[in-house]
């Protein structure tokens, strides 16, 4: 917590600095990793929707998940797409951070597409043969990182048995060529990418395996920030929620969206469907992240879920 603790709390000083003058400010920036969990916004922005709805924004890349609510303190983004236990982290760690639409859902899909991806070389043949290994993650205390934990409890495996270390999504296949790592907890379509690289084989489905259905990714943004703008929280929801039908149902162009942002080659993005949009999110919905993480014991107080979801 140290670690993220002198990072959260630089946020908070720009934040404090920069609050003034971002508030008059017409433009949106909406922080995301490389994935399709943002494909929302992605598709919002490139097919006009934002713009129709009368918000001017952009989006702009993240390269690790946990540094999305320092960005939005800092008032580098407005609006960021943190994973539920970066989130939930992040505020009970006393940031003033608040949901304000979902973005995406755990289900059959993608949780297939979930994968701990294993270099040449390493064998592994049941969830005991982590013990020892090196295993990158895309985020400390993300999503990924969190749910690989839930399910080695499950399979009754000593987290504290793993050296998990923090790697990019860019940077995963030239980590895992070089052996830098044993394995890397990733999802499509850098699973896909890698295997036909011939750099390893999947060595575990653990999404399938827990079989959720709780969001993955939401956008949130700071309270006050979020007071402040109403009108414009309105308008950013009625806009998700129109990209969102566009991303479930309309393969090329939430595609062409993903592979805009993410720099995936078109092709690969199109193999992979994109995570399940789901605009509509509850303060009920995050439940099962808080005992999860409790049980992991990486909450130290008793969060509301009815404070952690804008009205």
């Amino acid at each position: 917590m140290t670690g993220l603790a002198l990072g959260l709390g630089v946020g908070l000083g720009l934040f404090v600095a920069l609050t003034g003058p971002a508030l008059a400010q017409a433009k949106i920036q909406i922080g995301c990793t490389a994935t399709s969990d943002c494909a929302s916004a992605m598709v919002a922005v490139d097919e006009g929707i934002f713009k129709k709805h009368g918000l001017d924004v952009e989006m702009t890349p993240i390269a690790i998940n946990s540094n999305i609510p320092a960005a939005i303190l800092s008032n580098s983004i407005q609006v960021g797409g943190p994973t539920s236990t970066v989130f939930l982290q992040a505020v009970d760690g006393g940031l003033d951070l608040v949901a304000i639409a979902g973005a995406s859902v755990m289900n059959p899909t993608s949780n297939t597409a979930i994968a701990a991806f294993v270099r040449n070389g390493i064998t592994i043949n049941e969830p005991k043969d982590f013990v020892g290994k090196k295993v990158g993650a895309p985020g400390l205390n993300a999503f990924l990182h969190v749910l690989f934990v839930k399910w080695l409890v499950e399979k009754g495996v000593a987290p504290k048995s793993v050296n998990f270390v923090e790697v990019t999504f860019p940077t995963m296949a030239d980590i895992i060529k070089s052996g830098g790592v044993d394995a890397v907890l990733t999802a499509e379509p850098f699973v896909t990418r890698m295997t036909n690289a011939g750099i390893g084989s999947v060595g575990a489905r653990y999404g399938a395996e827990l079989g959720r259905t709780d969001p993955i990714i939401f956008y949130a943004a700071a309270r006050d920030w979020a007071e402040k703008n109403v009108a414009t929280v309105k308008k950013f929801r009625e806009a998700i929620a129109e990209a969102a039908a566009i991303v479930n149902s309309d393969r090329d162009k939430a595609s062409n969206s993903i592979a805009k942002f993410t720099k995936q080659p078109l092709e690969l993005v199109k193999a992979t469907p994109p995570n399940q949009s789901e605009p509509n999110l509850k303060p009920e919905n995050l439940a099962w992240w808080i005992d999860v993480m409790s049980s992991q014991k990486m909450l130290q107080s008793k969060l509301d879920t009815a404070k952690l979801v804008l009205n």
